[in-house]
């Protein structure tokens, strides 16, 4: 996937140059995270300005009309305008803190027409959510093909050095809008391709493979997994019943089950996570051939995930952990990429690959038999100007496609070309939602469909219907010598009309099994861990047998692992594992990726190491990661030599998982703050040598594997949190940027596993 590519090689000297950009609009040492373009006066203002541009890092929908015309209007003009409240009508208001009312004391007027338009606005403002995917981020970027694909596709925007702005959303599945973001759950990674030839929607999961076969049973594993109808709990989470309850009886998604059990269902970021298409897709070149093809999207920092216990901390310290990690990242310069590649397969009347069936969405195809040949590489580089309009409202559709680019007979596939129509059409109120900004295509629309709900476009003419001589003959058909859009003409075998699925489909229990033994031990034991803590969730015995019963099938240790955590009996498996290769490409353990955005935190106090403190922020700048500077209180740290140093956490609300490595400056005594009825984390902080928060800060980011330092008096302050200088990813040293550069290759790895060695 790292092979030297031209077009690689100009996105990435364009991502350098926005991240140069940020940097001197925002300043080399500014933190991501400011709320506004620029700092707000302590009082409110009072002189009369229009609205602040957008900050450096956002960027709206490209202007296009509601046909598709660009239209080279100021992304300004469709924001609000002007210096002054207005109705929505534009009639400037005097007042909207009070309403209109007979006397100071009521009662309150009916004729209140500002009062009713706020209110009635107010009411209406939500829309339904998702019934999946509800909670979402989102980005705005471009994608250039690297033309390695010709052979395999027409699909203009795959060609080499064409570059295609896109929309791309990621989300969990299960939980509301008001969940959390590091939920042991399955994410999508949805993207929408404005092309020169209309849209195109990818919209896949991080996960290669789903829970069911066939489309129809798609509201039984939703309704499964969501909250319990009775009590409306547990939220955005699959420890419960009804989950199990389907999944061991429903046993064709035992492999999804699996890759959600592992450390994937709780990734450590989007931008370090792998998105696939799930589907298998057929690609038609221009002279008509066809391929069938699997989606890959390989992030290029790696595939990374969190350890549990640090997703549930996050849950409650920083519900938004995620989005935030993909804003900041984007308006700190340091853009996201992932590379596009695709698994290809001849286009066979069996559709199977080495015995795979290409149909079946519970199966992967190993990449050491089809390995993922790379056609182009996406950068986010701008998050949205506004949620709503953007990232609740983007409609994503999988038959949103492409000439170059067709659907198979996937019965999962199938039933979702018609669910995201029909759903867009009750979220986005009615037809029309393709006409909101984000949905617009880039390409001339001509499609004869009038009316409905939230018309935007102005249509001219008298005849939308075809053939018609009234309106000149316009729209005229387009041959694929125009570019029109035929679908391929693939033979239909001769059979009955029948409810069933291919023989090929029963097998349940091979790929999962591939899958577990793929896995390093510690990435085994972190399977087992999620087994017995999902499992321990179930309030029936008869669930937590079945589901063991399922275990057992894929393998014996794994099972037996779970069982001991229940404290119930190993049942014999239904049928012996089966005898499989593993395939390496499924372990996140064992390679080095860029530190790109990484958070590095500093802990320091007044009489801390300040010049190090400042010569080592420098550095993790320029390494382009992010410092987070740590101290008793906020505000800044001065030593009457240099320059102050801005304090972005405090020991009272920095928290271990923030951070990806931890540096210690010295050895900070008790803040004032460092007693219980403060602050619980400090417990009898008066007693200590050390501020007992910045020892559990210490602590939590060993026991989660994470890279420690320190130096000068920080070595005191790691023996203090009980961790030995020295030790597996300890780093200590007197100066700051031999630590640092130890650090920094640690962090290449993502986590110091082999600090905890697995018991196998």
């Amino acid at each position: 996937m790292d092979q030297p590519n031209p077009v690689k090689a100009a996105a990435d000297k364009a991502a350098e140059k926005a991240r140069a950009a940020v940097r001197q609009v925002a300043g080399d040492d500014e933190i991501p995270g400011r709320p506004a373009p620029e700092p707000p006066s302590p009082q409110e203002p009072t002189r009369p300005r229009g609205p602040l541009p957008p900050k450096p890092d956002q960027r709206g929908p490209k202007t296009v009309s509601p046909t598709g015309e660009p239209t080279g209007v100021d992304p300004a003009a469709v924001a609000q305008r002007g210096e002054r409240l207005t109705t929505a009508q534009g009639l400037r208001l005097p007042d909207t803190d009070h309403s209109l009312k007979a006397g100071p004391r009521g009662p309150v007027l009916l004729q209140d027409h500002h009062l009713r338009e706020k209110i009635t606005h107010f009411d209406h403002e939500r829309i339904p959510e998702r019934v999946v995917h509800a909670r979402g981020a989102a980005a705005h970027g471009f994608f250039q093909g690297y033309g390695t694909a010709a052979h395999l596709t027409k699909a203009a925007f795959l060609g080499k050095g064409v570059e295609t702005p896109v929309f791309v959303r990621f989300s969990t599945v299960l939980g509301s809008r008001g969940s959390s973001d590091t939920v042991r759950d399955t994410r999508g990674f949805a993207t929408k391709f404005y092309t020169g030839e209309g849209v195109f929607d990818l919209v896949g999961n991080n996960i290669p493979v789903f829970f069911i076969q066939d489309a129809i049973k798609f509201p039984d594993v939703i309704h499964a997994g969501k909250p319990h109808p009775d009590r409306e709990i547990p939220q955005a989470q699959s420890a419960h019943d009804t989950f199990w309850d389907f999944v061991s009886l429903h046993t064709e998604a035992t492999h999804h089950t699996l890759w959600n059990m592992s450390d994937r269902g709780i990734p450590r970021s989007y931008r370090m996570m792998e998105g696939f298409g799930v589907h298998t897709f057929r690609f038609v070149n221009a002279e008509g051939a066809t391929t069938l093809v699997k989606f890959h999207w390989k992030p290029k920092l790696g595939v990374h995930s969190l350890v549990w216990e640090e997703a549930q901390l996050i849950n409650g310290a920083d519900p938004d952990f995620h989005r935030r990690d993909l804003a900041d990242a984007i308006e700190a310069g340091a853009h996201p990429q992932w590379e596009l590649g695709v698994q290809v397969f001849p286009d066979t009347p069996e559709q199977t690959f080495e015995g795979i069936d290409l149909l079946d969405p519970t199966k992967i195809v190993p990449e050491e038999l089809a390995p993922v040949q790379p056609i182009g590489l996406l950068t986010l580089d701008a998050n949205p100007t506004n949620y709503f309009a953007e990232t609740e409202q983007v409609a994503f559709h999988p038959g949103h496609l492409v000439p170059g680019i067709d659907v198979t007979d996937d019965p999962l596939l199938a039933g979702r070309l018609f669910s995201y129509i029909d759903t867009q059409i009750t979220r986005l109120g009615g037809p029309n939602f393709a006409q909101i900004p984000v949905n617009r295509p880039h390409a001339p629309v001509n499609d004869m469909t009038r009316d409905g709900l939230h018309q935007d476009a102005v249509h001219r003419g008298v005849a939308p219907y075809r053939p018609n001589s009234l309106d000149g003959g316009c729209p005229f058909l387009a041959g694929p010598e125009a570019g029109g859009y035929v679908e391929v003409p693939v033979p239909i075998a001769e059979s009955s009309k029948v409810r069933a699925a291919p023989a090929s489909f029963n097998d349940h229990f091979s790929q999962p099994r591939r899958f577990w033994l793929s896995l390093t031990p510690v990435e085994q034991e972190h399977v087992i861990a999620a087994y017995s803590f999902e499992l321990g969730k179930c309030y029936e015995n008869a669930v937590k047998e079945r589901a063991l019963r399922t275990l057992a099938s894929i393998d014996p240790r794994l099972c037996a692992e779970v069982a001991k955590g229940l404290g119930m009996p190993v049942p014999e498996p239904s049928e012996p594992p089966a005898s499989v290769e593993p395939s390496p490409a499924l372990s996140q353990v064992g390679g080095e990726w860029p530190v790109t955005g990484r958070v590095v935190g500093i802990v320091a106090d007044a009489g801390s190491d300040l010049a190090g403190v400042r010569a080592l922020r420098r550095a993790v700048f320029d390494a382009d990661m992010v410092p987070l500077v740590i101290a008793p209180t906020g505000g800044e740290l001065t030593d009457g030599d240099g320059d102050p140093i801005t304090v972005q956490r405090t020991f009272a609300t920095a928290r271990s998982v923030e951070f990806d490595a931890v540096l210690l400056a010295g050895n900070p005594a008790p803040g004032e703050d460092a007693h219980g009825a403060r602050d619980a984390k400090a417990g009898d902080g008066g007693r200590a040598a050390t501020d007992p928060r910045v020892l559990l800060l210490v602590a939590e980011a060993y026991r989660h594997a994470k890279a420690v330092g320190g130096w000068a008096d920080g070595e005191e302050a790691l023996r203090a949190a009980g961790v030995t200088p020295g030790g597996p990813g300890v780093v200590t040293g007197g100066d700051p940027a031999d630590v640092l550069s130890e650090i920094t290759r640690l962090l290449a790895r993502h986590r110091v596993w082999d600090r905890f060695p697995a018991t196998v």
